[in-house]
């Protein structure tokens, strides 16, 4: 990913919470591995972001069906958590020779795809992502029949990827002056969500 330096945020926490509020990622690589130039493909997917390791771990699971899996197992893997984003229009700023652009936040992740297989660590895995979202169906989860539970557990295989390498772009209009920002924050404020996550991004990391 292009990252002028303006835009770099490498904060490790900050990171890891973004990824968190944004967990809704987006896994690449290429669906037949064993060929050189084989097309790659993209898999939706909610993910847990684990605060271990040096940069955090990653944890899903796919659809077995899905044959996306069997390419990535042990393989090296992009993982792209968008943020909001939002159109900037030049009447904002001071400067009127000035061109539109977009604001936007995306974290790239890299690392290893670790399968999980086993029933019990699969389980583990999802109620990790229900702890994360739902915390009161983990009680429902557990309360249907064990049949009922193994046959969804046979439907998906989980997985894990410690982060290996991690880019924060932040692109918050950090390379204008100080009167076209606050044109550009007051705009997002008074906008929708994703506006507003960006003017809130711009108060806390520009002031």
């Amino acid at each position: 990913m292009y990252i002028p330096k303006f835009n770099l945020v490498a904060d490790r926490a900050i990171l890891l919470e973004t990824m968190r509020a944004y967990s809704f990622a987006i896994l690449f690589g290429p669906l037949d591995p064993t060929i050189g130039r084989a097309p790659h493909r993209a898999t939706h997917l909610p993910l847990v972001v684990r605060d271990e390791g040096p940069h955090g771990v990653l944890e899903g699971h796919f659809a077995k069906a899905n044959p996306h899996w069997q390419a990535l197992a042990n393989r090296p893997t992009l993982v792209v958590f968008p943020g909001p984003h939002s159109y900037v229009s030049p009447s904002l700023y001071v400067e009127q020779t000035s061109v539109p652009t977009w604001n936007y936040i995306a974290i790239h992740a890299y690392g290893t795809l670790e399968l999980v297989e086993e029933e019990t660590a699969k389980e583990a895995l999802l109620f990790n992502l229900i702890d994360a979202n739902e915390p009161a169906y983990a009680d429902k989860w557990r309360g249907m029949p064990e049949d009922y539970r193994r046959g969804l557990l046979k439907g998906i295989v989980g997985f894990r990827i410690p982060i290996a390498h991690i880019e924060g772009k932040f692109k918050l209009s950090q390379n204008r002056s100080e009167a076209d920002r606050r044109g550009v924050e007051a705009a997002h404020r008074a906008g929708g969500d994703d506006q507003r996550a960006l003017a809130d991004w711009m108060k806390r990391l520009i002031g």
